[in-house]
């Protein structure tokens, strides 16, 4: 909760996050199901109630920025219901990370509750997880998953995109340029470097983007950290990018020519 407080307090527009379920069926937001890598206890979410959660470390690394970790003294895992009430205001996106029926009504309640079917929208890279989020509840809007994804790559190198409905808000995508500054590049495949150019290449096009934003679609780009990716996401259309240092990026907004 500390890290969105913080996020929020910098000016942070929307902030993004996952949920699972817990044994007695409590939404809480973490990103992983088993909670080793940011608890040390090998266990899994929805094996426990959320009482009986373990806290998160208090050093934990920033998957994506190499070598770096963040600290804090807030190692509590949130309910998502804590973060609707402390931020009543703020657009909040939705990863439904695993294909849970009950997670998904669950969701949706609290959403409904809140009253926030315009302050959020939800989704995942599976197709079947977004078809039941817009089955649920198509009051809240839904993110592009991967086949939709590629979908609209094929469309768009068609030419048939402009001709085709879309019932999705937001394109929310990852700048694949960036997997190589996360790994070493002297132990990567000729293979493997060409699949991260290709898809750089095809995904990351200032005429798609443009077309979008023009038919009332959010683009979001993720995970940058750096103020080259900043420049270059928005250099490209983009509405927005996910960070994990939202006061980096602030200070790159104040310079930025609009």
């Amino acid at each position: 909760m500390a890290a969105f407080q913080h996020a929020v307090n910098v000016g942070t527009d929307m902030l993004e996050l996952d949920c699972h379920l817990t044994k007695d069926e409590q939404v809480v937001v973490s990103h992983d199901e088993n909670l080793k890598r940011a608890t040390g206890a090998d266990v899994s979410i929805s094996d426990l109630k959320y009482s009986d959660l373990p806290p998160y470390l208090c050093k934990l690394d920033v998957t994506f920025q190499k070598e770096c970790h963040c600290e804090g003294e807030d190692n509590r895992i949130p309910l998502l219901k804590e973060v609707f009430e402390a931020f009543p205001t703020t657009p909040v996106n939705i990863d439904i990370k695993v294909n849970n029926d009950v997670l998904i009504k669950k969701v949706s309640e609290l959403v409904s509750q809140y009253k926030r079917e315009h302050l959020t929208v939800w989704g995942n890279v599976n197709y079947e997880i977004v078809k039941k989020c817009h089955k649920e509840n198509a009051d809240i809007p839904i993110l592009f998953c991967l086949q939709r994804v590629l979908l609209l790559v094929g469309l768009f190198y068609t030419g048939l995109l402009p001709f085709i409905p879309i019932r999705e808000e937001f394109l929310e995508i990852p700048m694949p340029s960036i997997i190589l500054k996360l790994k070493e590049p002297e132990k990567m495949t000729r293979s493997q470097k060409l699949v991260i150019w290709l898809a750089d290449v095809l995904l990351m096009r200032k005429a798609l983007f443009d077309h979008l934003t023009a038919r009332g679609i959010q683009v979001y780009i993720w995970v940058l950290n750096e103020e080259q990716e900043y420049k270059r996401a928005f250099d490209l259309g983009a509405t927005g990018v996910m960070t994990d240092y939202p006061t980096k990026l602030k200070k790159f907004l104040h310079t930025y020519p609009a």
